[in-house]
């Protein structure tokens, strides 16, 4: 079994996750990445101390999804070129904490064409846009 980027993660105060995609392709057997499991491990996990995870639209124009990291939360959501997501904000939790998951992903033979882009690719990293602070988050 190989996890290729999935696994256990662990981010420590002041850590982040900048706006990214996903590789498209695994490396080593050439399916393409379809889905991503991401689930929570944080009891006691307080709003103070942020590691939201974030879903963002494919032109980066609206605001994000935030989804806070609470224990035995799980997130599910396509890959694409264009599913950016991240933990872009430093944590801000007491220095013997740290935000924790377990990432899983699905792969398949081929994909739909809507969501091709035409080329292999690493993970795409994506400046993230400034927010209207005025705004909620969902």
């Amino acid at each position: 079994m190989e996890f290729t980027g999935g696994g256990f993660h662990s981010t420590l105060p002041g850590g982040k996750l900048d706006l990214h995609a996903d590789f498209n392709i695994h490396l080593r057997n050439g399916l393409d990445r379809r889905i991503n499991l991401i689930l929570f491990l944080n009891k006691d996990w307080c709003e103070s101390y942020g590691g939201h995870l974030e879903l963002w639209d494919e032109n980066l124009a609206a605001q994000p999804k935030r989804v806070l990291p609470v224990f035995n939360r799980a997130v599910i959501f396509g890959t694409t070129d264009f599913t950016y997501h991240g933990q872009p904000i430093e944590l801000n939790c007491p220095e013997d904490r740290f935000r924790k998951s377990l990432a899983l992903y699905y792969y398949s033979n081929g994909r739909p064409e809507a969501e091709k882009s035409g080329e292999k690719h690493l993970t795409l990293f994506k400046e993230r846009p400034a927010l209207n602070e005025n705004s909620s988050y969902s």
